[in-house]
């Protein structure tokens, strides 16, 4: 169990649905960031938090892009004071400002 406040990082697929669905959060995209055929930006989208500006995909699409972009899922499972947090970021390894 990871301690509070700690930042993990992870490519399962698995971990990182059941991170989401534990927080009722559902796999989105950005409208208008698409790429030819291709997903834009990756979000998710968590009830009562604006997600009126984004677009529910599909978890296969969702991951389908995460994998084609070789990205990682940078997460915290609880904040310091070990309430459950909601703070998630994507990045890529192979990118030099990241």
């Amino acid at each position: 169990m990871a301690g509070r406040g700690q930042t993990l990082t992870t490519r399962d697929h698995r971990t990182i649905q059941a991170w989401a669905e534990k927080r009722g959060a559902r796999p989105a995209t950005v409208p208008g960031t698409e790429h030819d055929d291709h997903l834009g930006v990756l979000q998710f989208d968590f009830p009562g938090y604006g997600g009126e500006r984004l677009a529910e995909v599909s978890w296969d699409e969702w991951f389908h892009t995460f994998d084609a972009r070789d990205l990682e899922f940078v997460y915290q499972e609880t904040t310091k004071d070990g309430r459950q947090s909601n703070f998630f970021r994507l990045t890529s390894p192979h990118r030099e400002d990241a």
